[in-house]
């Protein structure tokens, strides 16, 4: 799991916490916080749902589970960008129910340091807010209630009351990211420093030099992966929040959702934008019951199955710089969603 450390602070003042081992997921979009892991003089001002004035609750889905409780209002501060009143979702908060029914059937419950393996999620992915329109004028696919008077209830959650990605919401470097990690062996490796960096173009270290540009779909964020067997994956992501590659493959052994070769495998893509231009994308893969046994975390060539989608995870982040545009902000070669390397 790649983490990196935030800081939110109460709107407009200097009372802050500082709050370590956050994943930083370009699948997903906005701040989660656990509310364990905030301190208790933190007195974070709850955001209202709909046009009332009932606290909203979410829930957040994700591959491997949910994530439900309150929205509130930070100043989130990164390596001297200020996102100011910004939405964060403050998992398993107090001040809302239990997870409704209907948030329950989005399989793991993320709510502790146990089942969520971090102290929250930085969603830094292609898009601004995390349900974006179709919350806006109605309640969608169980994303936000009202909670009022000890109950939930789905609503409808007006676009600056959503949860947003805190880049977009910066004053500067706010069209993107740029993830930049070392390559790593074979064998994987105990830990790997590297370097999360704001915006596209907008400063020296962020030019997007000759990377190919994947442009993607505008309202899922998906674009296209072609296997070396012909196999086409209309729906394809990459996504620096799953631990491994995942996808479909016949001829590999699994073990349980993993896959584990007799020997190491190497296969051939090719990822696509939505306008056709492609950038190939070997990987590698190895048994994970051989890396897990490695004692390492980091591995480049962990794979596992996915039935419907082509998923590439952090293992396709090692050793390149990947770049990640948010839907509608301006870059030099237009404006996203898009991904390159």
């Amino acid at each position: 799991m790649l983490t990196t450390t935030v800081t939110v602070c109460v709107p407009g003042t200097n009372t802050c916490a500082t709050i370590g081992n956050v994943q930083v997921d370009t699948g997903s979009q906005g701040l989660r916080l656990l509310a364990s892991a905030l301190p208790a003089g933190l007195n974070l001002p709850a955001v209202s749902a709909g046009g009332g004035q009932a606290i909203a609750g979410e829930c957040a889905g994700f591959g491997s589970g949910y994530t439900w409780g309150a929205v509130r209002s930070a100043d989130v501060r990164l390596a001297g960008e200020v996102a100011s009143a910004l939405p964060i979702q403050v998992i398993a908060d107090p001040a809302v129910p239990a997870t409704p029914s209907a948030c329950q059937g989005r399989g793991l419950a993320m709510l502790t340091p146990g089942t969520l393996r971090a102290n929250g999620i930085l969603g830094v992915g292609p898009f601004d807010a995390d349900c974006g329109a179709s919350c806006v004028n109605q309640a969608s696919g169980s994303w936000y209630y009202a909670c009022a008077s000890g109950t939930c209830a789905a609503s409808a959650q007006p676009l600056a009351q959503q949860v947003r990605n805190p880049v977009a919401a910066f004053a500067t470097d706010n069209n993107g990211v740029v993830l930049d990690l070392p390559a790593v062996a074979a064998s994987g490796a105990s830990s790997v420093s590297g370097s999360l960096i704001f915006g596209i173009g907008s400063q020296s270290n962020n030019a997007l030099g000759g990377a190919t540009v994947l442009r993607a779909n505008t309202v899922t964020g998906f674009v296209s992966t072609t296997t070396s067997d012909g196999s086409v994956y209309a729906q394809s992501y990459l996504d620096s929040g799953s631990n491994g590659f995942f996808f479909a493959n016949a001829t590999l052994t699994r073990c349980g959702v993993w896959y584990c070769p007799s020997s190491p495998q190497s296969l051939s893509a090719t990822i696509k934008g939505i306008d056709g231009t492609g950038a190939p994308a070997a990987l590698s893969i190895d048994s994970a019951q051989t890396l897990f046994a490695s004692g390492n975390w980091a591995f480049a060539n962990l794979a596992g199955y996915n039935g419907h989608a082509f998923g590439w995870g952090l293992p396709f982040f090692f050793g390149k710089r990947v770049y990640t545009a948010i839907e509608a902000q301006a870059t030099p070669v237009g404006a996203g969603p898009y991904f390159a390397f």
